[in-house]
């Protein structure tokens, strides 16, 4: 994978469009566990978005751990990298639950009415829906923090601790 894109990092790239998509899925999924308006709406559009976000994760992985080469052993990166790590298998959840609520609920939509367990399989996959997408959002956030808290431990160092001077 190649480490820049016209002179830019990728990895900043790639990271702002999971960082925008992951947490977009999530909420998606949310909402439509939550509310059967809101997936006959989205459709395929929930599981659609959480595979495109799914694929942006490991991409921001393999990307992340180029850069990390760049700029050599600092323990801030090295705990942004392995928080890093821990997204895939939310992303992964997430997709898989996208499609499985939208198969169910398109399942459900045309059999016949009065099965038992049709609700207490809905009632589960929501439940999973939300667990999903809130650790998905939580994780994106702790994780964007971790490498925010990386990059600009480094830009104080490299600039000698001196702001603009400008000290409120």
């Amino acid at each position: 994978m190649p480490s820049t894109v016209l002179g830019l990092p990728l990895h900043p790239l790639v990271v702002h469009a999971a960082v925008v998509l992951v947490p977009l899925a999530a909420l998606l999924l949310i909402a439509t566990a939550a509310s059967a308006r809101v997936r006959r709406w989205a459709g395929w559009l929930t599981p659609a978005l959480a595979t495109i976000a799914l694929i942006l994760v490991p991409l921001a992985t393999s990307s992340g751990e180029n850069l990390e080469g760049a700029l050599g052993d600092s323990p801030l990166v090295e705990t942004h990298a392995d928080m890093g790590e821990q997204l895939l298998p939310w992303a992964t959840a997430v997709a898989v639950l996208s499609f499985a609520l939208t198969w169910w609920d398109r399942r459900s939509a045309t059999a016949s009415a009065g099965r038992g367990g049709s609700r207490g399989v809905a009632a589960v996959l929501a439940v999973l829906a939300v667990v999903a997408g809130i650790g998905a959002s939580v994780e994106v956030a702790l994780i964007g923090h971790s490498g925010a808290k990386a990059v600009w431990s480094q830009q104080a160092a490299t600039s000698g601790g001196q702001g603009d001077g400008d000290d409120h």
